[in-house]
């Protein structure tokens, strides 16, 4: 990855980001497979050395490494393992790696730290945090070390003290736990979902850029096109719709009282992650054809 620095920020912050990483054949981190789209892997992989982005699109990363490395540095308790590198051999042909912060063997139990916006926490949406934690448990599994539970130790970034004097619902404080209890169904369900993520990147390696499977919309950030139901006249939406369906039936009731005076205006969603977040939409079909990129 080439790293450019147009805001010249001091140096410290250019070599924090700086890595002579090299993908390995055949090997897949656990981050990969679970928080990228399978297009996205792989242009990652194929594009790698081109692939440029600046050091002030990474400050949140920095952040996130500083928090991690003065965990690091803390010395752990005799039955615990910190920052184990773990590399798993999957079938014939592939591995997955990762490496979990911490595993606590006399309580059975993985944490990662996370650096999160507060929104993540109030949504409560971490399906992806859980299935990252399974991801680790399995990997400690497979080398004879008993998992029963995992953990995030989430740390908003964006925390507001005031907002939580005052409302109950918001996290009352920057930084959340949030624990999973992990069976032996638990294991067999993340033991299938990884060998079947390697089943298609064996496919996937095989094909082109076009014939990559698309982005869903969640992955590109894409909430979806919205219809508006809006007077002629205005720009301002009366109400919007997730759906044509629904946006006629509320069009219909209109037209009942105010005839002529309503229509629908479709409101195309915005790609997101395309747009501002994803390293490699020059390389990505998708992208350079819908935002007529050369």
């Amino acid at each position: 990855m080439k790293i450019t620095n147009n805001l010249n920020l001091p140096q410290p912050f250019v070599s924090a980001v700086t890595s002579d990483y090299e993908y390995k054949d055949k090997q897949y981190s656990v981050t990969s497979l679970l928080g990228d789209s399978l297009r996205e892997t792989m242009l990652k992989r194929r594009y790698h050395h081109e692939i440029e982005q600046d050091v002030a699109d990474m400050i949140w990363m920095i952040v996130g490494n500083g928090i991690h490395k003065v965990l690091e540095d803390a010395e752990e308790e005799s039955h615990e393992l910190k920052e184990e590198y773990l590399n798993i051999e999957v079938g014939d042909d592939y591995k997955i790696s990762g490496k979990a912060d911490l595993y606590n063997a006399k309580d059975k139990k993985v944490t990662d730290y996370k650096t999160c916006s507060v929104w993540k926490i109030v949504y409560g949406d971490y399906e992806d945090w859980r299935k990252q934690l399974l991801m680790y448990a399995w990997m400690f599994s497979q080398i004879g070390f008993d998992v029963r539970s995992g953990e995030i130790v989430a740390i908003m970034k964006d925390h507001s003290k005031s907002k939580a004097k005052f409302d109950k619902d918001y996290p009352q404080f920057p930084v959340q736990t949030i624990t999973f209890n992990f069976n032996d169904d638990d294991f067999i369900e993340i033991e299938n979902y990884i060998k079947a993520k390697f089943e298609e990147i064996k496919k996937l390696e095989q094909v082109s850029d076009e014939e990559l499977p698309m982005c869903s919309l969640k992955d590109r950030f894409n909430n979806g096109d919205k219809y508006a139901v809006k007077k002629k006249a205005n720009k301002t939406a009366t109400k919007l719709h997730d759906t044509l369906e629904e946006a006629q039936s509320h069009l219909d009731n209109l037209e009942n009282s105010y005839p002529n005076i309503y229509e629908i205006e479709i409101r195309p969603g915005e790609d997101k992650k395309c747009l501002e977040y994803c390293s490699v939409c020059e390389f990505c079909p998708y992208y350079k054809e819908k935002y007529k990129v050369s």
